[in-house]
């Protein structure tokens, strides 16, 4: 199962455990048993701290197998074979099992400890989603630290019929105690936040309370965090709020345009741009969401966060990224997570076998076609336009595929379903006017961004398309505001552009305090 370059790596981990674990296996005769026992049999014969038993318990999913230390009945279960994206979290659960200390925030931690009630978390994920891996790893911690939590790993690929059953189409999902909880990807401290209702007001107060920033940066996409970099290296006081550390680049799988890396995983950069930041020692405020701002008379900038929260600042960047445009048609709501789908990597597997369409002809919909033309028994590409507009290499991948198609001029109307998955798109041939249905099981939306500006509105000059009118300094219409990135109105929306536009903000904040204390 592991060759020897991943064993001699798993090895340096297994080394760290800190008291023995065991595998409890529930197998069956299946494939996926057989490469289950072959991962843990390699696993164990690693570390004299591992031992495998066979457990004949009445009522579990097999094939599966749970973690645990000797000493703790820690609850946690794979039903899966944690591989691919998920190895990580196999790894990060044997060392929980033993008591390694997690890196976490110890105010989390804590939290997770005091949480009361009982807690029996489900989640679907599947092995090639990019996003999986931090539900199931804050799950899996948040299991190996309450006696009261239980977390499943449910691989939607082997319990096909589960998957139907529940109507899970969409990864990660993740139940609790039965019901729907919450899908898509989450940090840890959501996930608690979520289940702490209280802690919100108390945190928000407490907030309120932080002194005035030097440079606010609102986003920890790739203009964001360049952005706080630039601004604390000039030693002023930074700050940086958001929704989710490293922006939209988590959502993407492999990025082969960053200058110097052929190839990087997105979440991996990231992860990486907000190392960098937090080496500064950056006040981090996330999750949190801007809801507005404005100028005070003191010539401060008040930052009122969803939560409640002001925060002060005498300079103000906003980075606030962009987010997946929708169709805005009937049905789309309705079938959201159940048919309708906006990331092929995290979601393509659950239609493994099925008709499947791309709504969207740029380089993000031609690269979500290829994507599922492999696992997928055929692909349809309903395109707006009179051509594609993705560049020539990825047509030309696409028109290798034999199950892919392209239908140009069309006009989607409506998703429709039976009342709990999609069954179908409407949409209008626009050369006839015909009005035609094309049967599928998903559809993928892939038809550009939006910006995140809603808390500008009002304050700053924003376009036709809502995105914030900046200068080439990064200047917006309001004093010591300045804006970066996929929010503002310049063209070509690239990871490597934003990084220099977060930059320039953060060098133009310094200018404007420079002149102005």
């Amino acid at each position: 199962m592991l060759d020897t370059a991943t064993k001699t790596q798993l090895k340096v981990y297994l080394d760290k455990l800190v008291e023995p674990i065991v595998f409890k296996t529930a197998f069956d005769n299946s494939d996926a048993s057989r490469q289950m026992a072959e991962l843990l049999a390699d696993t164990a014969g690693l570390s004299d701290k591992i031992s495998v038993v066979a457990d004949n318990a009445d009522g579990l999913r097999r094939p599966s197998f749970s973690i645990s230390g000797t000493s703790t009945d820690m609850k946690i279960r794979f039903a899966a074979l944690p591989m691919g994206h998920e190895f990580a979290s196999f790894i990060l659960a044997m060392l929980q099992a033993s008591g390694y200390p997690s890196k976490a925030d110890p105010k989390i931690l804590e939290r997770i400890r005091t949480l009361s009630g009982d807690f029996k978390f489900e989640v679907f994920m599947s092995l090639t989603c990019h996003n999986c891996p931090d539900v199931v790893q804050a799950l899996t911690l948040m299991a190996s630290l309450n006696p009261n939590i239980s977390t499943t790993v449910i691989d939607g690929g082997l319990f096909e019929e589960e998957v139907r059953a529940r109507h899970v189409l969409a990864v990660p999902a993740v139940f609790l105690n039965g019901e729907p909880f919450l899908s898509g990807r989450r940090e840890l401290v959501e996930i608690v936040e979520k289940l702490d209702s209280e802690f919100a007001s108390r945190n928000a107060a407490a907030l309120s309370e932080k002194p005035v920033f030097d440079v606010l940066v609102l986003g920890a996409g790739p203009a964001g965090a360049t952005a706080a970099i630039y601004a604390a290296r000039k030693g002023l006081r930074t700050g940086i709020v958001a929704e989710r550390l490293g922006g939209q680049v988590n959502e993407t799988a492999d990025i082969e345009n960053f200058t110097s890396q052929l190839k990087v995983d997105g979440p991996a950069l990231g992860s990486a741009f907000m190392r960098h930041v937090q080496s500064y020692g950056v006040d981090t405020i996330s999750p949190a969401v801007a809801d507005s701002v404005e100028r005070t008379e003191d010539g401060l900038w008040r930052v009122r966060l969803e939560s409640g929260a002001e925060l002060r600042t005498k300079t103000l960047i906003g980075a606030t990224g962009a987010r997946w445009r929708t169709l805005g048609v009937p049905g789309e709501d309705d079938y959201r997570g159940k048919g309708v789908a906006y990331c092929p990597h995290c979601d393509g597997p659950l239609f493994k076998g099925k008709d499947v369409a791309v709504i969207g002809g740029g380089n993000s919909g031609v690269e979500a076609a290829i994507d599922l033309a492999g696992i997928c028994r055929s692909v349809t590409l309903l395109q707006r336009g009179s051509a594609l507009t993705a560049d020539e290499v990825l047509q030309k991948r696409l028109a290798a595929c034999k199950n892919a198609t392209v239908i140009l001029n069309t006009a989607v109307s409506s998703l429709e379903g039976d009342g709990q998955t999609l069954t179908g798109i409407r949409y209008t041939d626009k050369t006839t006017g015909e009005d035609k249905t094309l049967s599928v099981a998903g559809a993928f939306v892939q038809i550009g961004l939006i910006p995140n500006t809603e808390w500008a509105a009002g304050t700053l000059e924003r376009n036709a398309w809502n995105e914030i009118v900046v200068d080439s300094r990064c200047r917006t219409s309001a004093e010591a505001l300045f804006a970066a990135g996929d929010c503002t109105d310049v063209p070509y929306k690239q990871i490597v552009i934003a990084l220099g536009e977060g930059a320039k903000a953060a060098l133009s904040a310094f200018d404007w305090l420079i002149r102005n204390e």
